[in-house]
């Protein structure tokens, strides 16, 4: 059985996420997420609109992710590979480069991000349709 690992937030989860999982759980036979903790984007300077709780909710019910694991710090990934048996990892290439110290317990695979779609350009959209922003 080949596992499948990756991390994020999955806030304002987008077609871009969904994308995501669905090409990483291609890779193997399962496929586990591990979501990053409230308290742990707080320490990346990061808020997320819900909640880490409901985040895994939405998680756990795409067909493409099998287990949600919390991410509570930017050390951990060695030892979940390890924990977990997980024979490739997982992330979008905006992080190019910065897992490749994984390579020596597992294969580290870089997938091109969704053209047109992310997170950020959410919220930059929102906020700037938002009357508060357009007041004269």
């Amino acid at each position: 059985m080949t596992t499948v690992l990756t991390y994020g937030t999955f806030d304002l989860l987008h077609w871009g996420h969904i994308r995501l999982l669905e090409r990483a759980s291609k890779l193997g036979d399962q496929l586990i997420v591990g979501l990053s903790t409230d308290e742990f984007n707080a320490q990346k300077h990061k808020e997320a609109y819900h909640s880490y709780e409901h985040r895994k909710y939405i998680l756990e019910a795409i067909r493409y992710v099998n287990q949600v694991i919390p991410e509570k710090n930017w050390k951990q990934k060695i030892s979940d590979v390890k924990k977990y048996h997980v024979d490739i990892f997982v992330m979008g290439d905006d992080w190019k480069g910065q897992f490749d110290f994984l390579k020596e317990y597992c294969q580290v695979i870089y997938l091109p991000r969704t053209e047109g779609i992310s997170t950020t350009k959410i919220k930059d959209d929102l906020n700037f349709d938002h009357p508060s922003t357009n007041s004269k």
